[in-house]
């Protein structure tokens, strides 16, 4: 669109990245009442990183319409861009997400940019319509999700659009953003609450209806242990239980819930001599490893036959305990518990699809005044359960991203349920339609309120899915259920946890029920919202609206499969209240966009499916926002994107190829550190661990295209002033570093519409990427020439050997290279050297109580790993106090520890990479501290013996 002024945005040119991270990272461990905890999705957005995101791209940059630099940095328009960092950071705060005071602030701040837009385009020939004064534009984010974008655009004052291919994304959005709004003031129905006759000004927000999916669930829940309650009998404590039991004795005559009974699946014997026997696959014997309440369980074998006894405290072979029956500690090799005979991967395959895979009750868990464990009682093994009609015949992809139990014989949805798990979520589905009639019945001129109360219950139902199946397992370290969705797969578990749906304990029915209510009452409920089914490659909603959002991350996560896990208890719930959502018995997968082999026949065809999908989903958007806001997308990194592709990572250079010939051009990036690092099993390479938010604008359609040389040497002219504000200004991290970087190089690459290689062929993004890269590596080199000599060698040496032994003579040759010594090097504590063999220190092996001004020879190095050592082993405190006196190296120790970092990177060496990161990460703080505290730093001590040729003392300061 011609003529239209587009005031630059503050996402366009800074943000505190620092404490945006932090929060971000921070908020992964809200329980109840955050969101994302209303209904499963994978890989949510962070609300703060949402919020932040959204309220820079639609505040002014401060003196957008001044372009004097020095006006820019200091003066007004520096307070003034302090003032919106200082908006930023109380807004990112969990605590503060439905504060007034801080909202109004944030909101009055956009009103005033936009007027600020609709001023400057007061003479434009659509003014009337674009720029209304009065209306703000509203917000869209076509690929909804989980639904965070949608809810922090309501937050903000937006009028918010979601819409998602996916019915289930659809109804989660619908539940955060659309249902609310129109419930808010509501008072509850329920009859308990209405004798109570409390005034509606009371019922603020969604609290009504948060109190009437309290009251309606604890209906179910009564109603249902009316009818399965006896297939969950409590235990009684016996005298001879307890004889050998310390533990029981204070049980004894009591009779105790059952939280959880524990599984393990079985196969036959390999072993001809135990041939008809099932024996057990069992990843671990520990039931508790809590210190001091330590529990696990003890085979007995006899004969052919064996069973399990629970013995508490510490086990005399820790290692036999900690291993179960496997043979190793990865994958699916376990050993025959009567013979030891080994069982491989492929014998249990064979076994599950042959319909062997059985199971086999190991313990159960009682409720006590701390988790009480019992060898599986008798009755127990004797419970009737009836036949079940409704078993669904929908069957598991045939292959598909995240699936795993198919290897295993399982093909059916059903499979992956107890018979008692499915009873009692039939159970809970059919009280859900009685309960719609008994609503209906009661409370019959309110059809939205009954449809959005049966809403939130559906999702308590999905929510004991997640927790009632055969892929969940028993935390022995924190003595609770792991759901079923620990991470974004259906993986094969051998011994499992089936809860007690009426236990007061993990992954009971009524715990459900409370996640869904607390969400519900703190939910914004204020401007409207509205939840769509739609293509994002052919959907029309951008149109002039605001967008951010979180598109699918190429073959990482295969949502629509995996969303099928819900989809069936959703349709039961909800398809004559919403048919156009649930007319299909599955989610739709056709147009999907990600890369999933399985589905296109190739990784090179699913490649370029996601590659023309996502252009046209990109280009719909390009053409579709609202002139003046630049559009923010993300995009989550994959682990072993990292680990093994880094910045040329297959997906990461596929997305931004297709973002680049949708007709974007880049105006930023930043990285959000979102995930959470705990939270996958085991060494997940599909865990996301990173996102870039990619902030783009409509390329101008006359863009000239340029030759390489021109690209290299534009890129040489901007990118190392933007990798110094970066480092020096902004404080962005190492690890964050390089992918931040990618923001100005593909700002030089996307303005233009082409780099034209040397052959005419127009250069790929992943060529550009790697040049970006060069010119990252050679700024944070670029002091090499002018550092000290020590430090340079110790440089190249780590480039080439890491921390591992390199050959003498190589050291030899490279320290007269870089104008030092081995034994200098030695001499000055970075080195050790003997038998012909050369060795860098680790931080680890420097000495303690290190002093800089008794040091005679400093490299930046050796300043450096002491820095580390402290931070390591004191935290900011002790490193703050070593920065105060190492004075002016401070600023190449930092540019030092990014480079190293990004070498570490690069190799695949993520431990190495760590404390170098960690340090950088906290290089502010440090400095802080090293400011309130700071000494006169005494002079260094003169140097003593022999001065190496070119070693200049005090580190070449």
């Amino acid at each position: 669109m011609t003529d239209v002024v587009r005031p630059r945005k503050l996402i366009e040119v800074a943000i505190p990245l620092a404490e945006i991270n932090a929060e971000a990272a921070q908020e992964k461990s809200i329980t109840h009442g955050h969101p994302a905890t209303l209904h499963k999705w994978w890989a949510r957005r962070p609300l703060a990183a949402a919020r932040a995101v959204l309220f820079a791209q639609l505040v002014n940059d401060p003196g957008w319409d001044n372009p004097s630099p020095t006006q820019q940095q200091n003066g007004m328009y520096g307070n003034q861009r302090k003032k919106l960092f200082r908006i930023m950071k109380e807004l990112v705060k969990w605590e503060n997400s439905d504060d007034p005071r801080i909202l109004k602030e944030a909101r009055k701040e956009i009103w005033k940019s936009w007027r600020e837009t609709c001023e400057a385009n007061r003479n434009h020939p659509e003014a009337s319509t674009l720029f209304n004064p009065e209306v703000l534009p509203a917000g869209h984010d076509p690929f909804a999700g989980g639904g965070a974008i949608p809810l922090e655009m309501q937050r903000l004052g937006l009028e918010a659009w979601a819409s998602d291919l996916n019915p289930v994304a659809v109804m989660i959005n619908k539940a955060m953003i659309e249902i609310p709004p129109k419930v808010a003031g509501h008072p509850p129905i329920n009859p308990a609450s209405q004798k109570q006759k409390r005034v509606s000004s009371q019922w603020k927000g969604c609290l009504g209806l948060a109190e009437d999916i309290q009251y309606y669930g604890n209906w179910m829940r009564e109603e249902a242990f009316r009818r399965i309650g006896h297939l969950y009998p409590k235990v009684r404590i016996t005298e001879e239980m307890a004889a050998d039991r310390p533990d029981l004795k204070g049980y004894v005559g009591q009779e105790l819930t059952v939280i959880a009974y524990l599984w393990a699946r079985t196969v036959k014997s390999p072993n001809p001599a135990f041939a008809k026997v099932d024996v057990p696959l069992i990843s671990t014997y520990w039931l508790s490893t809590k210190k001091g309440k330590e529990a696990y369980l003890q085979p007995v074998i006899e004969g052919n036959l064996y069973s399990f006894v629970v013995r508490n405290g510490l086990p005399e072979d820790r290692k036999q305990t900690d291993m179960g029956t496997k043979a190793s500690p990865r994958g699916a090799n376990f050993r025959c518990i009567l013979s030891g005979t080994n069982i491989d991967g492929d014998y249990i395959k064979a076994e599950g699809e042959a319909g062997r895979m059985g199971s086999i009750p190991l313990a159960v868990v009682l409720e006590g005044k701390n988790r009480v464990y019992l060898s599986v009682p008798a009755e127990m093994l004797e419970i009737s359960l009836p036949n079940l009609s409704s078993y669904t015949e929908s069957s598991l992809p045939e292959k598909a991203l995240g699936f795993r139990v198919q290897l295993y014989g399982m093909h059916k949805w059903h499979q992956l349920y107890t018979h008692r798990q499915f009873l009692a979520l039939s159970t809970f589905s059919s009280l859900l339609q009685e309960l719609k009639q008994k609503l209906f019945t009661e409370n019959a001129g309110e059809i939205y309120y009954n449809t959005a109360l049966i809403t939130y219950l559906s999702f308590v139902l999905d929510k004991c899915a997640d927790y009632w199946s055969s892929v969940c397992s028993w935390t022995s370290s924190g003595e609770k259920i792991r759901n079923t969705f620990g991470r974004q797969a259906i993986p094969i578990t051998w011994d499992y946890a089936e809860t007690n749906p009426f236990s007061d304990s993990t992954g009971n029915w009524m715990a459900m029920v409370d996640w869904v209510w607390k969400v519900a009452e703190k939910l914004p409920a204020t401007h409207p919202g509205f939840a769509l089914q739609a293509d994002a490659q052919t959907q029309t909603i951008s149109a002039g609206k605001i967008i951010s959002t979180d598109p699918p991350y190429y073959d990482n996560i295969g949502y629509a499969c995996l969303s099928d896990y819900f989809y069936y208890w959703l349709r039961q719930s909800l398809r004559v209240e919403y048919p156009e959502l649930f007319a299909t018995m599955t989610v739709p997968k056709t147009e999907e966009l990600i890369a999933e082999p399985a589905r296109h026949g190739s990784k090179q065809k699913a490649a370029e499916f996601f590659l023309n999908g996502m252009r046209l989903a990109m280009k719909q958007l390009a053409e579709s926002a609202h002139p003046c806001y630049p559009v923010t997308i993300y995009y989550a990194f994959k682990q072993s994107d990292i680990q093994e592709e880094g910045m040329g990572a297959t997906g990461w250079a596929t997305f931004l190829e297709a973002v680049i010939r949708s007709g974007f051009s880049l105006t930023g990036t930043w990285p959000m550190r979102t995930e959470l690092g705990n939270r996958m099993r085991g060494n997940e390479s599909n865990a996301l661990a990173s996102s870039i938010v990619l902030v783009c604008r409509r390329r101008d359609a006359n863009a000239p295209s340029i030759s390489r040389r021109e690209f290299i040497r534009e890129l040489n002219r901007t990118l190392p002033k933007a990798i110094y504000q970066m480092t020096e200004e902004q404080n962005v991290t190492a690890v964050d570093l390089a992918q931040a970087a990618i923001g100005p190089g593909m700002a030089v690459f996307s303005k233009y519409s082409g780099v034209l290689e040397a052959d005419g062929h127009k250069m790929t993004v992943r060529s550009a990427l790697v040049l970006i890269n060069t010119v990252v590596s050679a700024y944070l080199d670029k002091d090499d020439d002018e550092s000290d000599t020590d430090t340079r060698f110790c440089k190249t040496w780590f480039q080439q050997y890491g921390w591992d032994e390199g050959p003498f003579g190589e050291a030899d040759t490279l320290s007269r290279a870089k104008g030092t010594s081995v034994d200098g090097l030695a001499d000055a504590g970075v080195l050790v050297s003997g038998s012909g063999k050369v060795r860098l220190l680790r931080y680890t092996e420097y000495p303690e109580n290190w002093d800089p001004t008794e040091d005679t020879r400093l490299p930046i190095w050796e300043g450096l790993h002491h820095l580390i050592k402290a931070h390591q082993t004191g935290g900011n405190a002790k490193a703050a106090r070593l920065y105060a006196q190492l004075g002016s190296m401070t600023s190449p120790i930092y540019l030092l520890a990014t480079r190293l970092y990004q070498i570490c990177e690069q190799k695949g060496k993520a431990e190495d990479a760590r404390p170098y990161n960690e340090l950088t990460a906290s290089w502010q703080d440090i400095g802080g501290l090293a400011d309130t505290t700071r000494v006169s730093v005494p002079e260094r001590k003169g140097k003593k013996g022999k001065k190496e040729d070119g070693q200049m003392t005090l580190g070449g300061f």
